[in-house]
Parts: structure tokens; sequence; C-alpha cells
């Protein structure tokens, strides 16, 4: 098996191996694998000591911020507070100084006490209960072994948890579904007992041995669940439910939150009370041994059992499921479900190379949520394009944030003035809204990701940042505003994001000169001794000695909502110094007749989209902020590259045939590439090979939907643009990869054609 090693950041520490409990659906005493009969019955301090070592050995050589420790069982009670305790403080003295530790404890409660909860709010232990809902779900398994019933000594524990001083180690309530009990009365009676968090367990079952079925029915655990999410979302979704939140965030683009659902690599080992390390607990449901290793702390590192074929069989994500369940349309979401439910002796190529045994179950629960979900759940960034301007400006301010926090003190004075001079700036309404429009110019992003890239590589190269200065000074201008504002220039010139250039020197001249907002236009007065003279009042948007704005090129047609007389238009940038960021190279700044040519040429292109596709013209319109002249592009080629949204680079040649054919091809590129950029429209990108209609050869789904969604416009220029599309959007439709945000797109591309 091949990838890197995925280092362990979760340990199931068994601290005794007896329960006081009988609950006839456990897998340690009920399932396949006996062992425990074997094992001591507490842990010995040799155990404890040589565990603790081998967990911060382990954290140390890979660097872990944080590892998380379960004590568990068996019982974990039942070794008393005195070996609990010894357990904690040889845990915390390992780790001091090497990574945080997450302690936590899993507990059936019938022993907690006070005197417990001290011991864990000493060390920070929280705590999570096994608790299977109301008395008569409850009583269903976890009962003594003589038959009586421990749900009030459960909900004993559950009150001392939920009181004020101990309210903050409540880790949460584990369920185990069973099918017979009511869904409703079980979800009322954990919400009642308001834990931070509910975690419900399919029990755990095999192809061998599989799960009950009352009635028959192949996804009577599906159903089961889903009647829970609705009453869930009945009464307004009161705590959080591990598995739907995972659900959820599968089909929104994002991580799985359990082993038991998703295609994340697993990262927990299981340490017994001998020592001996384990795999996951689970796998004793499958056969006699099936969670040994052949290891143990004293002779092994965690490393050796991360590289054991077993737990490596359970890190390899996609590649680790079944043919079956790589073709599967929800397998991002259920990741082929919990690797023991897997295991079948007589599977055709392995015993756990097969679908869960709960495989309709997970399918129907899968689409049921997103079905229930889905319109909630879509960005609205989707669909509205007022809402995708905002997400955009959301991006770039946390991007301008971040690095405001990767810089930190480093930035010395000079940035943190630039720093307050923000907030001075948008203390005025005028000065806000001035700041939001220059920050949304496409190259601000360009020099937020290039800065954040060279303080990272380079903590002492903020340099990169004296930029922030002149976005300040250019919202200054545009707002009309009195505040000096000191920006750096060299090679004599000075720019100003969204405004223009102003040349205040020779091309060996460098230095700061002050920029300040004045009645009608802005001054520009360069700083020190023989500083070249500045500017005196000019116009933002009017050429004058010393200032060239950027151009302006009028767009045919007026914008929606627009009001009347208003020339709509886009920027021509060919000055902004990091405008370099497509895959051509930017062509240097145009003069005057150049400028002009293309600007007629851009024109003509304009008029013959509104000819040929009049929706797309005011589309364009709406969405296009910044036209940049690139070399090496073919006439009938544009380019998007690493920047915000708005922009687009385009040939310096070209008739307007060819030109109008590329700025349509490259607003669909750069409108799609904008909405990948605030939301998930699919995940697992690359896991999965797709043939595109039109062309032989297999390409990741990122490609096949791009490609798409630019031939759907280029219909206008020839019904052979369409060919193969419908073929394509069902095979978008029928992927694995995409995301409900994605789904929606999709729709809404098939009402376009």
């Amino acid at each position: 098996m091949t990838g890197p090693l995925v280092p362990f950041r979760e340990f199931v520490l068994k601290v005794h191996s007896r329960c006081d409990l009988a609950c006839d659906h456990c897998y340690v005493y009920e399932h396949a694998d006996q062992s425990w009969r074997t094992r001591p019955r507490t842990i010995s301090d040799d155990v404890i000591f040589q565990t603790a070592q081998r967990l911060a050995e382990h954290a140390a050589a890979h660097a872990l911020p944080s590892v998380s420790v379960i004590l568990h069982g068996g019982e974990p009670l039942l070794a008393g507070p005195a070996r609990l305790r010894h357990v904690c403080e040889a845990l915390a003295s390992a780790f001091d100084g090497i990574a945080e530790l997450d302690l936590r404890i899993h507990t059936n409660g019938i022993q907690l006490s006070p005197r417990y909860l001290d011991l864990f709010d000493e060390f920070g232990v929280r705590v999570g209960i096994s608790l299977d809902g109301d008395r008569a779900a409850n009583d269903r398994h976890r009962r003594y072994a003589d038959g009586r019933s421990s749900h009030p000594l459960v909900l004993k524990a559950v009150e001392l948890l939920r009181q004020e001083r101990y309210r903050h180690l409540y880790l949460g309530l584990l369920c185990t579904v069973d099918v017979r009990n009511d869904p409703r009365a079980v979800l009322d009676a954990l919400v009642e007992l308001e834990p931070p968090l509910i975690d419900f367990l399919l029990p755990h079952a095999t192809w061998q041995e599989p799960p009950l079925r009352p009635d028959g029915s192949p996804t009577a655990y599906a159903d089961w669940l889903l009647t829970v999410f609705d009453h869930w979302e009945e009464r307004g979704r009161p705590v959080p439910v591990r598995i739907f939140s995972s659900v959820l965030s599968t089909l929104s683009g994002g991580p799985s939150l359990t082993e038991s659902l998703g295609l994340a690599p697993t990262d927990l080992v299981v340490v017994e009370t001998d020592g001996r390390l384990e795999q996951v607990d689970s796998l004793k449901s499958a056969y006699e041994g099936a969670a040994a290793t052949g290891f143990d702390v004293f002779d092994h590192t965690f490393d050796e059992v991360a590289a054991h074929p077993g737990v490596r069989a359970r890190q390899l994500g996609l590649a680790g499921v079944s043919g079956i369940c790589r073709r599967c349309p929800v397998v991002r979401s259920c990741g082929g479900g919990l690797y023991t439910h897997r295991y079948d002796p007589a599977g055709p190529t392995g015993p756990f190379d097969n679908p869960s045994v709960y495989c309709a179950d997970l399918e129907v629960l899968v689409r049921g949520v997103e079905a229930r979900t889905a319109q909630s759940l879509v960005a609205p960034a989707v669909t509205d394009p007022a809402e995708l301007d905002a997400a955009q400006q959301d991006l770039t301010r946390t991007l301008l944030a971040r690095l405001n926090a990767d810089i930190g003190r480093r930035g010395g004075e000079e940035w943190s003035a630039a720093w307050e001079l923000a907030a001075a700036v948008e203390a005025s309404e005028e000065g806000a809204r001035a700041l939001d429009e220059v920050l949304a110019g496409p190259y601000t992003r360009s020099w937020l990701l290039h800065a954040l890239e060279l303080v990272r590589e380079r903590p002492g190269a903020v340099r990169v940042a004296r930029r922030l200065p002149a976005y300040l000074a250019a919202a200054v201008v545009r707002a009309g505003l009195d505040l000096p504002v000191r920006v750096a220039f060299s090679g004599g010139r000075l720019f100003l994001p969204g405004l223009g250039e102003a040349r205040i020197g020779d091309a060996d001249e460098c230095g700061t000169a002050l920029v300040r907002g004045a009645e009608g236009g802005f001054a520009v007065r360069p700083e020190g001794p023989g500083a070249p003279a500045g500017l005196d009042v000019v116009r933002p948007r009017e050429a004058a000695a010393g200032w060239r704005p950027l151009r302006r090129l009028p767009v045919p047609g007026p914008l929606p909502g627009a009001a009347p007389g208003t020339a709509p238009g886009v920027v021509l940038d060919d000055l902004d110094p990091f405008r370099d960021c497509f895959s051509a190279p930017v062509a240097p700044a145009l003069d005057d007749r150049a400028a002009d040519g293309l600007a007629a040429r851009v024109g003509e292109a304009w008029a013959v989209i509104g000819a040929k596709a009049p929706g797309r013209a005011r589309g364009m319109a709406a969405f296009l902020t910044t036209l940049t002249p690139l070399t090496g592009l073919a006439p009938a080629e544009s380019a998007v590259g690493r920047h915000g949204h708005g922009a687009m680079g385009i040939p310096l040649e070209g008739d307007p045939e060819e030109l109008a054919f590329g700025l349509l091809r490259g607003f669909r590129r750069a409108e799609l590439r904008a909405l990948c950029d605030v939301t998930d429209l699919y995940a697992a990108d690359g896991s999965w090979d797709h043939r595109m209609p039109w062309q032989e050869g297999a390409v990741p789904f990122s490609r096949l939907l791009f490609e798409t969604y630019e031939r759907i416009v280029l219909g206008a220029f020839g019904a052979y643009w369409l060919e193969g599309v419908p073929e394509a959007l069902d095979m978008l439709e029928g992927s694995a990869e995409l995301t409900v945000h994605g789904k929606r797109l999709l729709d809404l591309m098939r009402k376009e054609i």
C-alpha cells in the first residue's frame, strides 16, 4: 500500500477490561472476539508509563499540535479514582511542552460521582455517557446481569454532569440504534438531558452476522434515523447530532465528522490493558483476533502500528472501498460505511472489500437528508449575483485580516500605522464604501495571495505589505476625505489601485509621498530633501501632467437597474503591478493609439455578443469590471488568472468576431471560477476519471464541469458547440463529486439550454 504514513491523533486507552453491566449488544463481550477474557482487569503502572512515553514520542515525531486520549473499557470507572489519577498524571507529565492533551472518558455512568468528576475537573477530562434513550429503549439492552434496569443510575450521572460546576466536562451522549424503539421518544429523551452532542451509532454487524430487521425492510435503519432527523428539524435542531452533521457537511463538500461515514483516513489506535496495540475496537465484531496487530507499547512504536496493513487499509480513502462503492454517487458521504460493517468472509475479492451491510440504509439516509435540506443548504452565491459579490468581498477581507495576523508585529510601525489608518478611513460611511470599492478590485486578491505566500516563506519579508497604504490612499481619493496617506513609490511612479498612476520622479527615484484628498481631486507630495515636485490637485479620471488614469471602456447597453444616463463600462487595466497573474504575459502599458484601437475592437465585439446573445451581454456587463491586455494569446482566446472576480485577460489582436468569442468564453470561465472561490461546487476532484463527449481521454470532474459550462454559452456561435452537452450534464449529475451547491448549478445549466 502506497501513500504517506498517517499519524495517529486519537488513542483509546483501555484502563479496565471488565464491565458492571451486561449489555447484550456489546461488541467487546458479546461478539466474535473474546480476547477480553485473557486481559488483565486493570491497567498496570508499567503499561501506563510506557503508553504515556510512546504517545508523547509519537506526537513529538509528527509535530502534532494536539492528541486525544479516550479512557475506555470495559467500564473505565471500575479502575477507581486512584488508578485514573495515576493515568492522568502520567499522560499530563509526558505531554508537557510537547502537545496539547485532550483527555476524555467514555462510560456507562453507573459509577459516576462527585469524587470522579472533581478528578476529571482537575485534569480537564470530558465525559461521554452511553444512553439509548428513554427507559424503555435503554432497558432493551443496557441492563445488569440479573436483568435490573441501569436507567435510573445513568440519569443520576447525567444530572451530575449538568450541574453548573461540572457542565464544562459534559461531552455528550452515545446512543446505539434499535429500530424497535420509538425514534421520536428516543430523541426527546436525549434532548431533555441537554447534551452538547448526540452520537447515534448503528449496531455493529457484518454480512456474516447481519443486523436485526424486524419487518424485513432493507432500509429500516435509514427510515428510523430519518424519522429522528425530521423530529430534530421540527424541534429546531436543539442539539448537534454527529451523524446528521457529518452528512450535511459532506453534502456541501466538507469533511466527514465521524469514522463511521466518509472517506477520511482513520487516525485511531487502541491500547489494551496489557499494553497490546490494536486496531479500531469495532473489529472485534468480525472475527477472533481481527483487531490484533502483534504490537505492544513495550517493543513497538506507534509508527510501526500506523504501517500495519490493517491500519493502512483504513487510510486509503476512496481506494480503500469496494468497486461497487467507488461507482456510487453517495460514497463521499457514506464512505462505504464503517470498515467492520463490510466484513464478509465469503467476499469474492476479500473479506473487507465489500459494501457495508448497511449499504441500502446509508444510501437512503444520505439521499433523504439531501432531499430535505438541499434548498436551505445551497449557498446564495450560486443563484444571486449580488450574493456572489458579497461573498467575494468577504473572501478578500478575510485574506487581508489573515495577512495582518501573519505579519503581526513583524510589520513594524509602518504596517501598524497603515492598519490604524484603515480604521480611520472606515470611520465614515463614505470612507468605508470607498475602501470596499477599492478592495473589490480584482488584483487586490493577487497582491494578498502573493503577500501571504511571501510572508510565510520568509517571515522577515514584510516589504510587500507596503501596498496597503496605496489602497487606503485610493479610498481616500474616491471618498474625498481630507486624510493624508503616506505611500511608498519606486521607479518614479506611484500606482493608486483602481485609479491610475502618478509619475513623480525619474526612473531611478524611490521614496514616500503623501497622498491627500482635495476638493475636486487629490494631490501627491513626495517627501524628503531633494524630493520631486509631485502633483497639484488633479481629478482622478482626467489625464493631466504626471497623472495617467486607468482608461474606462464604454460597454453598449444599460446595466439592469442602472440609473438613466449611466454609461456602463469596464476598466482597461494595463498599469497595476499585480496584474501579472495570468498564464500569458501581460502587455506593457499601452499608448493612446493602441488603447483606442483595443477599446474600439472591444466595443465591436461586445456588439457582436449583444446581437447573438443579448442576455449574455447584459450578464457580462454586470460581472466584468476589468480587462487586461496580454501578449501571446490567440485572437479568439482569453485568460482567467489568480485574481479576484470581475477580471479577464484579453489579446491585443483579433477581429470583432474572434474577440467576441474569446470574451464570452472568458466571461463564462471567470464567472465559474469566482463561484468556485467561495462555494464548494464539487469535492474530491481527481478521484474519479470522466470522459468528455466531445474529446477522447479521461479528465477530472472539474474540467468536465468547466468545459460544459463554457460550451452552453458558446452555442451562440454555432449549434455544434452544444453537441454532447446534454450527455455531459447527465454525467455530471451522476457523479460522486457533485455537492448540493453543484447540483443547484447543474439545474441552472439545464435551464440555460
